[in-house]
Formats: C-alpha cells, structure tokens, sequence
C-alpha cells in the first residue's frame, strides 16, 4: 500500500497549514530561517521538504548544496519549479526514508520538521546516522488539553489516511532517541500556536 503522503496533493497541505487557525506554514517559515543561518555549514538537508516552505532564506553565499528529501514526485517537481533561482545549490531526492534510507548522501546540518511523526524515532536514527550530519535541528508538533494533532479545517478529510504512520511525539523521547545516536542537545525552544499547539525545536550536535 501506498504511503498517504504520496496521495495528498500539496495545495490542499499547503492551504491547511496556512490557515489563520493553523498558521504553522508561517511559523515554519519563521524558524527554518534560523535553522539555515544559526550554523557554520556549507550543506544542508532538508527531510520532509513539501513544497520548499522556506528555502527562500537559503543564502547562496552561504550553502554550497542543500538537499531536498521527499516521498513524494510531484512535491519535489514543485521545488524545482518554485526555487529555480537556487539551481546548482538545491538537489531534489526523491527517498523514501523508511525503505531507502541508503540513497542518503552526507550533510552538515539535517533540518526534519514535523516529520519524525511520520516516520518514527528508529527510522531517523538511521537516516541520521546514514547522513552523519555534524547539527541536527528538528521541529515536533506539541498538542496541549485536549488539541487533536490535525487541525479541524476544509481541508481535513485530505489527512485521513494519515493516522495509519502517524506517531505522537514525546520531547524527551526523541531527546534520548538522538543521545542513543550520538548526539547532545544544544537548544529547546517552543512557538504557540492556535488550538492549543505548539511548535517545538529542539537541536542536537554530534558528540
């Protein structure tokens, strides 16, 4: 069976996460700004790319390479179409992670934002270990009270195969899962948002 991620169109992704009662595409946008510029790395890797939420603040003076990693084709397609004007410096893998972790190739600095939900904590613990980066910064979806993990929007029913990968993150589960990997924390820092959630980024360094 097919992932459900490989079926939901990135319109309606992209229209739902926009929204004014969900606002995590501009507070996504808002952190991987610093994601990209709070180290000293020439590459990149983004993992669970969509459709290339904020790789406008991708400095080409800065990056020699930066990756982006996707299951999904038409995703990917969008990228290229999108950030054409960072040819040469963006390489667009089509991977899917769970099964095709050994396509990864090396990087710096991984970026994996709300996407460990997706996979769970041993899949990215391969894929780090595979990409061996020297920072790790992800982003986790924290639901407080009684918040469902989807937003209630037009565009709900596009999700609902979703549940059959989806796994509740914990903070500090995934804090020991990357010290298992080698890894120490660095920052933790949480951004509200609306229907009691929270964005919450946590970075790690290699030992």
């Amino acid at each position: 069976m097919s992932n459900p991620w490989e079926e939901i169109a990135l319109s309606d992704y992209e229209n739902h996460m926009s929204l004014e009662s969900v606002k995590q595409l501009q507070a996504m946008n808002s952190i991987m700004k610093k994601q990209f510029g709070d180290y000293p790395v020439r590459t990149a890797m983004v993992l669970g790319i969509a459709g290339g939420n904020g790789l406008e603040h991708v400095s080409p003076d800065k990056f020699e390479k930066v990756y982006g990693v996707d299951i999904n084709e038409e995703y990917l397609k969008a990228v290229r179409e999108r950030y054409k004007d960072l040819a040469g410096i963006l390489e667009c893998l089509h991977i899917d992670l769970i099964s095709e972790c050994g396509k990864l190739p090396h990087s710096e600095l991984v970026i994996a934002n709300l996407l460990i939900e997706y996979i769970g904590y041993e899949v990215f613990q391969k894929a780090v270990k595979r990409i061996d980066p020297k920072y790790v910064s992800c982003v986790i979806q924290i639901n407080t009270g009684d918040a469902q993990w989807v937003s209630d929007s037009p565009y709900l029913h596009a999700f609902d195969r979703l549940d059959e990968v989806h796994c509740q993150m914990e903070e500090n589960a995934l804090i020991a899962s990357m010290k298992d990997t080698g890894y120490r924390i660095i920052l933790n820092e949480s951004d509200s948002l609306p229907n009691g959630k929270a964005l919450q980024r946590i970075d790690f360094i290699k030992e």
